[in-house]
């Protein structure tokens, strides 16, 4: 087993993307968007976080958040919006097939990945192509054709915010693949 360790900077920047269990393309779905929100919500009033970028596509998330001067623990504040997640759209998740004898031991639901994918953004460039990563990958998976279309991401913020042109990323060019120096 590798010697992994995760970052561990209070007050720090993260780039999260975290996976339903076995790709299910259940996200953006009007009860599991909705669960998510709340989750987001009470989560946030107990222990804070500001969202800095988001795009929810079906079968997975990426956000970037920023913690509290001196907070170091996204994986709590992951695990409680999973756990809440799970618990309201248990009743229509039945059919995410069987769950191994350690994922029933944990008392985990079929709707996560248990593990998710964190990057500890290092500076602005950084920063700011983890940003274009998510808004773009809408497109990249093929679930629109410009970044613009896709309505469950932080984009539309940005352009509000003059940030973004609202035609930024416009039509996906033959070949493109969206990659952003990853």
């Amino acid at each position: 087993m590798p010697n992994y360790r995760r970052a561990n900077t209070p007050g720090g920047t993260y780039f999260f993307t975290v996976v339903t269990e076995h790709r299910q393309p259940i996200l953006t779905d009007d009860p599991v968007r909705t669960a998510l929100r709340a989750a987001i919500d009470t989560t946030r009033c107990t222990h804070p976080f500001r969202i800095d970028a988001w795009a929810l596509l079906p079968d997975h998330l990426h956000c970037i958040w920023t913690l509290p001067e001196g907070d170091a623990n996204f994986g709590l504040r992951r695990a409680f919006i999973k756990r809440y997640v799970s618990g309201q759209c248990a009743a229509g998740m039945a059919n995410t097939g069987p769950r191994s004898c350690s994922r029933t031991a944990r008392g985990e639901s079929g709707l996560w990945q248990r593990r998710f994918w964190e990057h500890e953004i290092r500076d602005e460039d950084d920063f700011q192509r983890h940003v274009d990563y998510i808004h773009w990958n809408p497109v990249k998976h093929g679930h629109v054709k410009e970044v613009a279309q896709w309505p469950y991401s932080t984009f539309h913020r940005y352009v509000r915010k003059g940030v973004y042109p609202a035609d930024w990323g416009g039509p996906a060019q033959e070949g493109d693949d969206g990659c952003f120096g990853e």
